[in-house]
């Protein structure tokens, strides 16, 4: 990868952009910030400014034989993703990246009752969220079909790593589901998914779509019962789910709404990925290290 342009250049996109950098690729990425951008450039990533959410197409994107990580999530309200349309209206006619890589969530499956989930599985998504995701997946496979440019589709699960735990509702005391009702989650540490971004790029199939999380099974109440014992605090209470609705953050019972286990053999098995984390107990003990 000679070239390389992040849409969306937050915590998995430094990520992103340093394992290019030291694979030697020039780095490029969107943001709107003159602040974020110099904090870019201090790390080595080329800033263009530009706004997707301005309703017009951004100029001069560096995009021609690229590879693009379009990480950028859909903004909020309604169920289609405006900003990857905003990105595909961007890239003139001789323009084109090579490739384009999309995080996008297993959540467009929706409500699963627990059943095992491959990428053949049939997507379902119950809330508006999971919808504006399968909007961009569709429009963005599309466009690559009718520009000849290589889409791959990340179907990624939870994300965590530092600073991405959930320690303040821990210490909060907000609840959790009780076990016997709790659905079944999956997740992966940032790096890993820094990490199945770059393999996608390389080994990836165009067109191809690839569930991403690191196989271990478990429930959400076993990820905060975790993290509260990594970390030395109490457990969370834990409340039926009739009372969660009364008590629980109505993000995060929302999450609590959709119980799946998700196959990861493709990614697994395609993209050759060795998982530096494949355990919850793994990540938790290396971001510990690290603090």
């Amino acid at each position: 990868m000679e070239q390389v342009l992040i849409i969306g250049c937050g915590d998995i996109g430094r990520r992103v952009a340093a394992l290019a950098l030291e694979q030697g690729s020039r780095v490029a990425a969107l943001t709107r910030s003159p602040e974020h951008a110099e904090r870019l450039r201090s790390l080595g990533i080329h800033p263009v400014i530009g706004d997707l959410d301005g309703g017009l197409p951004v100029p001069s994107l560096p995009t021609r034989g690229a590879t693009v990580f379009y990480l950028a999530p859909p903004p909020g309200g309604g169920d289609s993703d405006p900003r990857v349309r905003v990105f595909g209206a961007s890239v003139e006619p001789g323009e084109e990246p090579a490739r384009l890589i999309y995080l996008s969530t297993t959540g467009v499956y929706g409500d699963c009752g627990g059943a095992r989930i491959d990428e053949e599985s049939p997507v379902n998504p119950e809330t508006a969220r999971g919808r504006r995701r399968l909007d961009a997946e569709k429009l963005l496979s599309a466009w690559g079909e009718g520009r000849n440019i290589g889409v791959t589709i990340l179907r990624v699960a939870g994300i965590y790593g530092p600073g991405r735990l959930p320690l303040d509702k821990l210490r909060s005391g907000q609840p959790v589901l009780r076990e016997s009702e709790a659905p079944c989650s999956n997740r992966i540490h940032a790096d890993d998914l820094a990490r199945v971004c770059l393999a996608a790029a390389e080994r990836g199939r165009a067109g191809a779509i690839y569930n991403v999380c690191d196989g271990e099974e478990g429930t959400m109440t076993d990820y905060f019962n975790a993290v509260a014992a990594a970390y030395g605090l109490p457990a969370p209470p834990q409340v039926s789910r009739q009372e969660a609705r009364e008590v629980m953050n109505p993000l995060l019972f929302s999450y609590n709404s959709e119980s799946r286990r998700i196959d990861n053999r493709r990614m697994r098995e395609e993209l050759g990925v060795e998982l530096l984390y494949p355990t919850l107990a793994a990540g938790l003990s290396a971001i510990r290290a690290q603090e």
